[in-house]
This record gives C-alpha cells, structure tokens and sequence, in this order.
C-alpha cells in the first residue's frame, strides 16, 4: 500500500455527500428479523462505473443496471438480500424494475437514476410485495453516521458471517479524496467475478471514462483474483460512484492524480477481495497463491488458477497438510510452459521442493507453516520473468454440510 494512503471509518459514508442505509423486509424468511434491504444514496448525480458477471446467465437486475448506467448519471443504489432474482423470466425483469421505481418515487428522483443489485438463492421468484413497501423507510432512515454504514453492510450478506466495509483517503492535488466500500460474498466465488456485490463511493471528482478504467484495472487486481469454489454467479456486480465533491482537478487518464487514484482504488478493492475469501463458507484458511519464474504472465495465471482451484490441494489445505505433490500435480495440468525438474515450492517460506524434488525441511516445521489462518504459497517455475498471484481458501466438510442445508429451495419460505 502507497504511504499516502490512510485507513479511515465510515465505509461507504466517509466521502462527502453520501448517505446509506439497511433495513429488514423479511425476504428470504418473514420470520427472521435480518436486515435485507440496503440504499446508497448520493446527493449529488455521480458518475458511475461498473463491471458485471460475464457469465452468460445474467440476473435481471445485471440487466437492467448495465443498461440504466449507459443513460444517466446514478444517484442511488438499491440492493437486496437473500434472493437473487435470476432465471425468474420476464417477471424477474418486471420485478427488478419495479424496485428501480419504488426506490426513485422514496427518494424523488428518476427510475433510471436508481441502480438496482440483488443476491441470494437463485430461481425463487423475487417476493416484491414485501420490497416495495419497505422503499420509503430505506429513504428515511438514510444517514451518514457509523451506525448507517454499519446497516448497509449487514443487509447485503448472505451467507457472510460478518460485514465487510473499509474506507481510506488519499490527498490529490492538495485536496483529500475520500473513499468507502461495502462487499458481499462467501460463496461461488471464481472470476469473472465471483457471486459478490462490492459498492464503492468516492468524492473524488474524475471523467466517466477514467473512473471505468481505474475500476477495470481495479477489478482484475482484486476480485478477479479471488476463488473460493471455482463457481462463477450470475449476479456479480462492482459500482463505483463518484459525486465530485472532494474539490480536486478533474482526474483523467493518465493527467495529475490519475496514478493515486488508481492505486487507492485497488487498495480498496483488494482489501475487500481478501476479506470475502477469509469469510469463505465455512474456510479455515485465507492462502495466496503466488506463482513467479513463468515463462510469461498469462502462463503464471494458469499455474495460480489450476493450483488455486484444486479440489485436493484445497482439502490438504484444511488439514494442515504441506502436500507439495498435490501442488505440483496441479502445475502440470494447468497448460502452463514448466519443466519438472526446475520446479519449487514454498510454503510461508520454507522450500517443500526444490527442482521438482522433495528437501530435506522438517515435515513438522512445514505442517506449521500450513496451521495458521493466513498462508503464503509460493511456486517458483524459474523459466521466466511472468508473475501471477491468487487468493484462495481451503475446503471443508462443513462447507458440503453447509452448502447442501443452507440453499435448499424448500427452505424458502
């Protein structure tokens, strides 16, 4: 992280002229009092960028928001909870807009300027009698205080265990720039991207077209280096909003401040990433795959996926296990350009292999190495200059027992 960046509260609050909140409508369960409906509000019209699931089926709010971003500036985005609103037809489409134009009429401004995001179990019609009424209070109790920033964070989650936000600031042109994030995810998550909502907001005053750039380049340095299942969603979507009201030059590509920008963006965005692998459904382990010595970047990437993606290396993960074979099986199957015997494999440092041959470390100091909830895993190809790294988590038998209990379509009620 660049030294002129600065961790802040506020999440998604801390730039200046941005509200939020988080409220409960009961849609998953109308029992469970859980909040499950979150706002963004700007005051201000915001230029906005974002990048959506490139899986081939789209959620009918990818849809819709992908087509209202290319009309008008945004003012709002409105998210839900618990239900994803995919393969739902022509009805999910009409529901999607219809949370568009409940939210616009609570907040007075135009349908279009709404962008709408939903999550959860996929193929349930979305309960929108139980949204729509629920728009108005959202409005209300918009706020900029911790407590707000606090309640839009939680309605996004799913399975999460816990609420991911961060904020930082960074001076450009003499001015400080503010910028806040939420993010969900646990689950099916592989790029491009992963099942994940990640909302960003910025005070920052930069050109559409600069703004998505810096967020493409954002993305492919974080969340499209994140796996946890190798399942890609069909409702993954990052918004950026900027609202222009941090009073710094205009930022535009490659002009005064654009390099900061980018880089507290990517921050930002990898600090978000690396918190939804560490909050991986049911993971004990949070592991960077790094791979360097490839003959080029893209050959770095094959190894880091196939390594990072393994079912069997992901399972010795969680057990602790510094099974360096089962790394370099996956090596080999990647299509990646390696050779055997010029392969090396580190855990937290220490060498496993070295020329694709086992060392002489001690088993128990490598099994130490794998024990901790952080781990580094470093493949060394030596035929290269190409680099890659990835971020991964283990594989659990709770994770089959969770996901085979959690998403039944008849437990939605």
């Amino acid at each position: 992280m660049t030294s002129e960046l600065e961790t802040i509260t506020g999440g998604v609050c801390a730039p200046i002229g941005f509200r939020a909140s988080g409220v409960t409508c009961g849609i998953k369960n109308p029992d469970l009092p859980k909040r499950d409906l979150a706002m963004i509000f700007s005051d201000f019209p915001a230029v906005t960028a974002g990048v959506f699931t490139q899986n081939e089926v789209k959620a009918a709010p990818v849809r819709l928001s992908s087509t209202y971003l290319k009309q008008v500036p945004p003012r709002a985005i409105v998210a839900n909870s618990g239900n994803a609103n995919a393969c739902t037809g022509t009805v999910g489409m009409e529901h999607a807009r219809r949370m568009a134009d409940s939210a616009a009429k609570a907040l007075g401004i135009k349908r279009r300027e709404v962008l709408v995001c939903s999550t959860g179990i996929i193929g349930v019609p979305m309960p929108i009698h139980r949204i729509e009424p629920k728009m108005p209070e959202a409005a209300a109790a918009l706020g900029r205080d911790e407590e707000s920033a606090a309640n839009v964070a939680a309605a996004i989650m799913t399975s999460d265990t816990r609420p991911k936000s961060e904020a930082i600031r960074v001076k450009i042109g003499g001015k400080e720039v503010r910028l806040g994030a939420i993010a969900k995810g646990a689950g099916m998550i592989n790029p491009n991207m992963a099942t994940m909502l990640c909302f960003v907001t910025t005070d920052a005053k930069i050109t559409k077209a600069e703004l998505q750039a810096a967020t493409k380049e954002a993305v492919d340095r974080s969340f499209n280096r994140i796996t946890i299942d190798g399942d890609m969603s069909t409702n993954d979507t990052v918004l950026v909003m900027a609202n222009h009201q941090a009073g710094n030059r205009s930022i535009t590509k490659g002009g005064p401040g654009s390099r900061l920008f980018r880089e507290a963006l990517t921050e930002l965005m990898v600090r978000m990433a690396k918190k939804i692998v560490a909050d991986g459904e049911r993971v004990t382990k949070l592991v960077e795959v790094v791979v360097k010595g490839a003959y080029t970047d893209a050959d770095a990437e094959k190894v880091a996926r196939a390594v990072a993606n393994s079912q069997l290396v992901k399972c010795s993960w969680n057990g602790n296990d510094p099974n360096w074979g089962r790394v370099i099986h996956a090596v080999g199957y990647s299509g990646a350009r390696i050779r055997e015997e010029m392969v090396d494999i580190y855990f937290d440092g220490l060498c496993a292999a070295k020329h694709g041959l086992v060392t002489d470390t001690p088993i128990a100091e490598l099994q130490k190495a794998m024990s901790g909830s952080k781990v580094r895993v470093c493949i060394d190809l030596n035929l290269g200059r190409g680099e890659y790294n990835i971020y991964t988590a283990d594989l659990s038998a709770e994770y089959v027992l969770f996901n085979r209990e959690e998403y039944a379509v008849t437990k939605v009620k």
